[in-house]
This record gives C-alpha cells, sequence and structure tokens, in this order.
C-alpha cells in the first residue's frame, strides 16, 4: 500500500478532538467491576483447548526518579530492595496464570515495560526470564519479538548485554525531548550522549530493532527546539521513532501538577511542532505507520503494513496478530479470547491477593459480538487505512449499510472534507486524513455517548 499522507492545517483544525489511541477495543477506561479470576481462569483454560498463541505483557512499576509528565502506573523509590517482595508476587501470578495453559502454546510476544524495568538489578532480571521460561514456552531461537522498555539513564553497555543474552530482540529507548530546559521542567535530565551510548550498544550486540520515543506538546517546547530533538534522533538512525502527544490531565496524574499550564505550548504551536516532526521523518526516508509510529522502509512494521499483516494492540502495531495477551503485574491488562481484564493498580492490593493465591483483577468487560465487528473494523482502517464492506458483511454475516446506518452522516461529511474516500465497495483514508486516522475509526466506536473525553489527549 501506499505510504502517502499529507498535512492539512484546516482538516487537523476541525478534525483534531480529544480521543483513544485505539490501541484496545473496547478501551480500557470502559473497563467495570465484577469481572473475577475465576472468568480469567476459564477464559485461559478456553486458550488452551484452542490452542491459540500467547503474547505476554510483564509490568516493573518501579522508578528512581519521577518525571513529570509519566500516566503510568508506578512507585518512585532509590530503595532497589522494595523489588524483591513484589518479584515474589510476580512470579506467583506467573504460576498461578500459567498452569491453565498448555505447553503448546508458544509465547509469540514478550513485552516488558513499567515503569523502570532495569530498576531490576541483572541477577533479578535473571530470575524473572527464568520464572517465565520455566512456566511458559518461549522460543530459544531468536525468531519471536521479545522487547523491554529502558530508561537510558537506568542502563549500561553490559545491561543491554544482559538483556540480549536473555534473550530480548527488540528494546525502546524513552528519550522525550533532549533539549536541556524541556528536561529541566519535567525533571528529565537525559543527556544526548547516555542516549547514543546504549543505541551503539543495541546496535553492536544486535538486537533486530530499535524504537526511540519523544513526546511533543512539554513545557517549554517551541517548533524550532523540537526540531532540533527529532534532527538529533534522525542521526542515531533508530528503526523505529514513535511520537506521542502529551495529555495533560493533573487530576488524574498528580506529579503533572509540577507542569505548569503557562508553560505549555499552545494548540498552534503544538500543531507546528507535529507537524514539522513529519515532515522531517517523512524527508528522512522514514515511513509513517499510523497514529505517531514511523519506521524505515526494511523494518518489520513497514513490511507488515505492505503486505496487509500489521496489527495494533496495547503495545502498539505490531507484524502478525497479537494471539491472546496475558498480563502480569500491577495494572497490566489481559485480552484472552472475549475477556478484556486489568489487574489493579495498587501495589499493596496486588501483592496481598497473590499472597493468598488469588488473582490480583481489579475491572474488565467480556467483548460482546457487536464489540468484536467494530474491533476488526476499526484495527482494519487503523493498519491499512481501508476498509472493503464486503470482507466485513462476510465475515460477520451483516449488510454493512444496514449495520451501521448511523455512521453514514459522519462518514458521508469525512468524505466531502477529503478525510476519507467513500463508495459502494468501502472506505478509503486519504492522504490528508491519515494523520486524523483515530476520528474516522471514532465513527465507529460504540462507546463515544460515554466517553468522558477528559480522560484523552487531542488525537494530534
Amino acid at each position: 500500500m501506499s505510504d502517502s499522507v499529507s498535512w492539512d492545517a484546516g482538516l487537523i483544525r476541525r478534525y483534531d478532538k480529544a480521543g483513544s489511541r485505539y490501541t484496545a477495543y473496547p478501551s480500557p477506561v470502559h473497563y467495570a467491576e465484577g469481572v473475577l479470576p475465576a472468568d480469567l481462569i476459564a477464559a485461559l483454560q478456553e486458550s488452551r483447548t484452542a490452542g491459540r498463541p500467547l503474547s505476554l505483557y510483564v509490568h516493573i512499576p518501579f522508578c528512581a526518579n519521577i518525571c513529570y509528565y509519566c500516566a503510568c502506573t508506578k512507585i518512585i523509590t532509590k530503595d532497589r530492595s522494595r523489588a524483591q517482595p513484589y518479584l515474589q508476587s510476580l512470579e506467583r501470578e506467573i504460576r498461578l496464570t500459567s498452569r491453565h495453559l498448555s505447553p503448546g502454546q508458544r509465547v509469540e510476544r514478550l513485552h516488558v515495560g513499567g515503569g523502570t524495568p532495569t530498576f531490576l538489578g541483572h541477577d533479578d532480571l535473571r530470575r524473572l526470564m527464568e520464572c517465565l521460561r520455566n512456566a511458559f514456552t518461549l522460543h530459544e531461537d531468536d525468531t519471536a519479538d521479545y522487547s523491554i522498555e529502558i530508561d537510558p539513564r537506568e542502563a549500561d553497555w553490559a545491561t543491554i548485554g544482559l538483556l540480549r543474552e536473555l534473550g530480548f530482540n527488540r528494546i525502546s529507548f524513552g528519550v522525550q525531548d533532549l533539549d536541556p530546559d524541556v528536561q529541566r521542567a519535567i525533571n528529565r535530565l537525559q543527556s544526548l550522549e547516555q542516549t547514543q551510548a546504549v543505541v551503539d550498544a543495541a546496535r553492536a550486540l544486535a538486537f533486530r530493532s530499535v524504537n526511540i520515543d519523544l513526546i511533543y506538546g512539554l513545557p517549554g517546547q517551541t517548533p524550532d527546539s523540537f526540531a532540533r530533538t527529532v534532527t538529533k534522533v534522525i542521526e542515531m538512525h533508530p528503526d523505529r521513532l514513535t511520537l506521542y502527544n502529551y495529555a495533560h490531565l493533573p487530576d488524574l496524574f498528580l506529579p503533572q501538577r509540577k507542569i505548569s499550564l503557562a508553560e505549555l505550548p499552545d494548540s498552534d504551536s503544538r500543531l507546528e511542532i507535529c507537524r514539522r516532526s513529519f515532515a522531517q521523518l517523512l524527508a528522512a526516508g522514514y515511513r509513517h505507520i499510523g497514529m505517531g509510529q514511523f519506521a524505515l522502509p526494511d523494518d518489520s512494521l513497514s513490511n507488515a503494513q505492505e503486505i496487509g499483516r500489521l496489527a495494533r494492540g496495547l503495545q502498539g502495531y505490531m507484524s502478525g496478530e497479537q494471539g491472546d495477551l496475558i498480563g502480569l503485574g500491577v495494572s497490566a491488562i489481559s485480552q484472552v479470547g472475549d475477556l478484556h481484564c486489568r489487574n489493579t493498580g495498587d501495589i499493596k492490593l496486588y501483592q496481598e491477593s497473590l499472597g493468598q493465591h488469588r488473582l490480583a483483577l481489579h475491572r474488565g468487560l467480556k467483548c460482546s459480538a457487536d464489540d468484536r465487528l467494530r474491533r476488526v473494523v476499526i484495527n482494519r482502517l487503523l493498519c491499512t487505512y481501508q476498509l472493503r464492506y464486503a470482507d466485513i458483511e462476510q465475515r460477520f454475516g451483516i449488510d454493512f449499510a444496514t449495520y451501521f446506518a448511523d455512521c453514514q452522516g459522519m462518514l458521508g461529511q469525512l468524505h466531502r472534507d477529503g478525510v476519507i474516500r467513500l463508495d459502494v465497495t468501502g472506505i478509503e483514508v486519504l492522504p490528508a486524513g491519515r494523520p486524523l486516522i483515530a476520528s474516522v475509526c471514532m465513527v465507529f466506536d460504540a462507546y463515544q455517548h460515554v466517553t468522558d473525553r477528559s480522560r484523552y489527549a487531542q488525537i494530534i
């Protein structure tokens, strides 16, 4: 498929609104209480019977320092010993979960996030991976996608070497911004040299893919300052680069109260920062995959998009399907069959539950037939920028126009505005609409009428 994308400022302003990034549908904000450990156990047993492949997400919540912008589940401490009781609970959860699965279900994807996973020492990282290998069937031949998030301030060549030895072959570095003034405003001082050192280590140790995360909309950023950051990052030549829009939600995430609203770039500056970043990355040869994700033409994401094998899940875009996702650790999300559920975000409750040999589920939902249909529609649009009605009609036994009759008015408006091309066979998202793909997906989101938009960032 064509990777063309264009920037129409008028369209951007008209359709840029708060909304989901659609890493999951339904969004976790719609999970409700009442999902029990027995529900997850039943879903795991059904997965075993069906023999579905697995994905694992492991959450390590600890950080030595607070980053004011962060919206992740985290525990700020310099006491490394606090990880020990957490690891004991995590290992217990791993064993409790894996006993309901089959050794024949291979783990095709593994992602360790946080927090700061390398808050753990080398011995603890070895211990964690040994526990996972004893409980699940992991690949030993480096063909699966095993990734980890890294804070360059918490890693060195020895750490990167250990991670490669343990089986990780994809790595993502949090950078956010390289401007010292912005770094001071968000309490994340991180030199270019620190970042370059770990990127060089990952290259030398033959990691399959290096991703760098950047955030725009942070305090003190200007179009010129962020353009300098993007230039420096391009010079590092990561395989992938992800642009995130900062969501200033201080009522939900208390550390963000350290950020002055007056220091944030205004709407016009934020959009100009994003526009220039798009232009720089495209000029440097990166392909726009979607939703702020860019990749080099020879990266597996680009290849997957080209052949129709791109998918999107809780860790973003991926090559091939996610399979059944098992979330391990505080606040981790599982998606097993039609059951979506989340562990408690309270580490004390998490450890108490596992101490009683009980899974620490907090909220969730069971997907309906309507959820399943809309999830496929949204993912097709996110991953291919097009939708053939016949494919959906054949798969779900519906008449598309009748089923989505209430969407036709908005689709017609998007067509007239040049966001999409609409005809009797389907939908194509046009180059000017690709930065706005989340707005197109919202048309098919059945939860829009109950969505609290104050919980979301602008889509651009």
